[in-house]
This record gives structure tokens, sequence and C-alpha cells, in this order.
């Protein structure tokens, strides 16, 4: 059986955080600056990602920052909005699937988004319900190779049936540090090609 693990932001949607900061600024009066350094600048999304912090503790850290708290759907809206699931890609994945490729997510993101995953991007669901990753979950980022070994061994995949996909080169080097075939890519097309060259047999090693 062949394998294909996915990052989500930038190969399966595209991201906009500035857009996600503006919602967040707006509905709490505030500057996007003053998002975006509470978010970014304070290191508190980074410790997120790493499973830090739970939904709770962010939102309360969070809104500790921005001297008032943010509701739930407020930071669920926005991270919606935000985030635009690339339409193409969704027919080649089912397929794939449907004809017995593994498919799954992983991406660094922490636990807020993984308890939201349906509300924000509704059209990866249910195609991913239930093989969809957080970073959070398992207490490391990405390129840290542990990250990649514990996913692995969650979905009960072999490192060399897999190819992993992400926009980012060090994630996807340390994707191969592990064994895997690995893809840097950062459009639908590039994502397609590099599916359809691991699923002919042609390894992929970090360049697409």
């Amino acid at each position: 059986m062949k394998n294909i693990l996915f990052d989500m932001d930038g190969v399966l949607v595209d991201y906009r955080p500035d857009i996600r900061v503006h919602h967040i600024a707006t509905a709490l009066q505030r500057s996007p600056a003053e998002v975006h350094a509470a978010i970014y600048a304070s290191g508190l999304e980074a410790d997120a990602d790493a499973g830090h912090l739970g939904p709770d503790d962010y939102l309360e850290a969070l809104g500790k920052r921005m001297g008032r708290r943010i509701p739930v759907d407020v930071w669920a809206e926005a991270r919606r909005i935000a985030t635009r699931v690339r339409p193409g890609l969704i027919g080649h994945i089912a397929s794939l699937a449907s004809r017995g490729t593994g498919i799954a997510i992983l991406t660094n993101n922490g636990r807020l988004l993984s308890a939201h995953w349906e509300h924000i991007a509704p059209a990866l669901f249910p195609l991913f319900r239930g093989r969809a990753h957080v970073a959070a979950d398992f207490g490391v980022t990405k390129p840290d190779t542990r990250v990649y070994v514990a996913v692995l061994e969650k979905l009960g995949w072999r490192a060399h049936d897999t190819l992993f996909i992400d926009d980012v080169q060090a994630n996807v080097d340390g994707a191969a540090a592990v064994g895997m075939a690995s893809a840097r890519c950062d459009s639908e097309a590039s994502v397609v090609d590099a599916m359809a060259a691991f699923l002919d047999d042609s390894r992929v090693a970090g360049g697409i």
C-alpha cells in the first residue's frame, strides 16, 4: 500500500494570516498590529503548535495579551475565512483514497484548530475525518524528526511506503530524514504531479 501525508496550510489550502488577524482586530476593536504581535511576536502560536497550550489556555493567554477574552467563535471564524481549500485537489485525493491509497494530514498547528477542523475547512471532511493530525498532539513540531515517527506510528504506516508533501523545505527534509519520500509543493499542480510520480513508483526526493 502507498500512503500520502499532507501538510495543510500552503498545500491543501491557501491560508492568509493577514485575513485572520484583521477579522480578530475588527471583532475586538484593536489594531491589526496589536493582534499580530499578540499571536505571533509573543511566541504564543509556536507554544500552541508544540502542544504546550490547550485550546482554553491559548484563548486565555491571547486574551490577556489583548486585554479582552477572545470568544472561541470569533477565533474559529477568523481561521475559517482565512482558509481556502484548493478545490482542484479534492477530487484527485478522493479518487486515490477510493482506490486504497492511505491519506492523512500533519500540520504545525494547535489543538484549537483540530477542535474546529470541520468548521474551518469543511471541504476536507469527511475525506480526512479521523486522519487529520496537528503537531500539538505529539508535543513536537515539524521539522523535528520525532513528529514524523510519531504520526507514522499512529497511522500504522511504514516510512518507505509514504510520501510527505509540504510547502516548507525544512519540513520536507525532516520527513526525508526518517525514510519517507518527500516533496516540496506550493501549488495545486505540483501536488498533483508529486502524487502521480510517487504512485508510479518514481521516488520523490524533496524537490518538486
